[in-house]
């Protein structure tokens, strides 16, 4: 067995913790393109509460289980065992003048635990910036409709620059360090929209657009009719998308509406 723990300091009691914890689930895990299995088509996330309750992503016409409550102490306690075995254990423990939140996950030996573990990484990022916004009345908008690739072969440096520099709001911790660019996903918001620090292939200059679209294999027939050099096809990773080149050569990422991400209201 392996296991890894975080903790967070947060300045509300346990009982308020928990709630925002759980109850809230769906409102602080991160929003962006990435952050579930298939964030195009996710309706809404939860946590059921009680023992036999479950993590699921929901989308609509299916529910994607993530893991299964085996501990459900309100204030207290939560855990859960995903469909890999990995358990997540998260305890709320009065300290100082709010709340120790520790996240502890433990990975059988042989699996990997990589998604499960997600929660073990992302909660300390995510929940105390869910409080802080709910202690100011704020919530985060969700996404618009047009959006900004960057390329860089620095993500962490360029993505502190512009959270410095020009006040850009980082949706996580900015990584101290560099990592592979190629496989760097750094996400900053502006609004309802959001800046991508990213490798991706690129080099600094091609940056891309990234349009969310309500029908994308219809716009995809469309620019191919129109002449539009489909530079990938469509692909799954998150987010569904396509990219072309315009008649200057510059890249297009075109990517397919869903529920929350990037929606046209006037078509809800």
């Amino acid at each position: 067995m392996a296991s890894m723990t975080e903790q967070i300091d947060v300045d509300v009691d346990p009982a308020t913790a928990f709630v925002a914890f759980t109850d809230e689930y769906d409102q602080w895990w991160g929003r962006g393109p990435i952050d579930a299995f298939d964030s195009w088509r996710l309706v809404e996330r939860r946590i059921e509460p009680g023992v036999g309750g479950r993590l699921v992503e929901d989308y609509g016409d299916e529910e994607r289980v993530l893991g299964t409550i085996t501990v459900w102490e309100p204030g207290a306690r939560l855990a859960w065992t995903a469909r890999n075995d990995v358990t997540i254990d998260v305890t709320f423990e009065a300290h100082a003048s709010g709340t120790r939140v520790r996240v502890t996950g433990t990975v059988p030996d042989g699996v990997d635990g990589t998604a499960s573990l997600s929660m073990v990484r992302m909660a300390p990022q995510w929940f105390p910036r869910h409080l802080d916004r709910r202690a100011r009345g704020a919530s985060t908008p969700d996404y618009g409709r047009l959006h900004l690739v960057l390329r860089s072969a620095t993500p962490a440096a360029t993505a502190r620059w512009l959270v410095d520099a020009f006040g850009l709001d980082s949706t996580g911790d900015v990584p101290t360090e560099e990592g592979d660019p190629e496989f760097t996903w750094i996400e900053l918001r502006v609004g309802d929209g959001f800046v991508v620090l990213w490798g991706g292939g690129g080099t600094v200059g091609t940056d891309s657009p990234f349009v969310y679209v309500d029908d994308l294999d219809a716009h995809l027939a469309r620019a191919s009719a129109a002449g539009a050099t489909i530079v990938s096809p469509v692909t799954e990773h998150g987010f569904r998308s396509y990219t072309a080149a315009d008649c200057e050569g510059r890249h297009w990422v075109f990517a397919q509406a869903g529920p929350r991400l990037g929606r046209d209201p006037s078509a809800a």
